[in-house]
């Protein structure tokens, strides 16, 4: 079973997440070894997308957090919640497992970023310093929400380091989401990109590139038009436009080559190498894959790599481990800043 179906559907300290996590440990250990030169690059690396909470506003917690994160060799770390929360509805018999589980609908939830808030502040200062939060708890419908953005900037001046991950075409969960569907041009988030710009803070979109059953880039023109009306923006795109379902039910051809041309047309434009985009590094032999090196070999300061748990953490090291052989068959230099640094490059505390 893929990672889907564990952390992205919410499935955590049960059975079934056991179940899971031994048979993803397994096709993870199944990757063609490190060589030995291989085996000699040490990396800390910089994980830029944890999610504190699942779809349910459930984490394994902090403590937890911080030993995986020490297995894993991250130093650093983007941490956000999850924007929206699953509905337990009258029709459900009984507390559904995850946003997936059953057909009520999902709806946004504003006391997710408080929750990753109190997690970071509990914390010593040492251990603070090792975390980017990002603002994920409103509405990307609402015209309202930049507001709601500026006073969490306000209340905590320095806190927030980014806003993200905003959900839009983003197949199932979209799909439940009560109310208006999320778009990346929405008039509500075209004000928030540009308070983003206000703040210097980077945005994590997620922007599907197509549906589940068309190969056409059928939703790169929502992408475009918010990247060429928002220049002075610093945006990075979630898995690169890829989600579970879209990996499930079609091979999508020709993303390195598209991500590339995008790349050079806009500036302002970063990938992030996580969820279901992990497997298209990889050929079906395991082997990297050469497009995708070409394309990080071409922009070495415009891609980061991020482990996308969900409120759990017990994979945290298979997930970045997953990565290594793709690293590794990149100049070091290269290799380390996708690891580690190029994500810091993005945040306002660097620049």
């Amino acid at each position: 079973m893929s990672k889907s179906f564990s952390f992205k559907y919410g499935f955590r300290n049960s059975l079934s997440l056991n179940l899971v996590g031994g048979l993803l440990a397994a096709s993870l250990l199944a990757m063609p070894l490190l060589s030995e030169k291989a085996q000699a690059r040490d990396y800390q690396f910089f994980d830029a997308e944890i999610h504190y909470q699942d779809a349910k506003q459930a984490t394994d917690g902090m403590d937890f957090l911080l030993e995986n994160m020490e297995k894993a060799s991250i130093e650093k770390a983007m941490i956000t919640g999850f924007a929206v929360t699953k509905k337990w509805a009258s029709s459900s018999p009984r507390r559904p497992l995850a946003y997936g589980s059953d057909d009520s609908p999902v709806y946004w939830y504003s006391a997710t970023d408080m929750l990753v808030y109190d997690a970071v502040k509990s914390l010593p200062e040492s251990e603070q310093s090792r975390f980017y939060p990002f603002i994920t708890g409103f509405n990307p419908t609402d015209l309202n929400a930049v507001d709601h953005i500026e006073r969490l900037l306000k209340r905590d001046p320095g806190f927030w380091k980014g806003i993200g991950e905003v959900f839009t075409r983003h197949d199932l969960l979209s799909a439940m989401i009560e109310g208006e569907r999320p778009i990346a041009h929405h008039p509500a988030l075209m004000r928030v990109y540009k308070l983003a710009a206000q703040y210097d803070l980077p945005v994590l979109l997620h922007s599907n590139i197509t549906s589940p059953y068309v190969k056409e880039f059928i939703y790169l023109p929502e992408l475009t038009l918010s990247l060429r009306s928002n220049p002075d923006t610093t945006f990075i795109w979630a898995h690169a436009g890829m989600s579970s379902a879209i990996d499930l039910r079609q091979k999508v051809e020709g993303l390195p080559e598209l991500v590339t041309k995008l790349l050079g047309e806009h500036k302002n434009l970063n990938i992030l190498l996580s969820w279901t985009v992990v497997d298209q590094l990889y050929d079906e032999e395991g082997a990297p894959n050469d497009a995708w090196l070409d394309v990080v070999k071409a922009y070495p300061d415009r891609f980061a790599i991020g482990s996308d748990v969900v409120g759990g953490f017990s994979l945290l090291k298979a997930y970045m481990d997953k990565f290594r052989p793709f690293l590794d068959a990149l100049p070091e230099d290269v290799a380390h800043q996708v690891a580690s640094t190029n994500f810091l490059q993005w945040l306002p505390v660097t620049k």
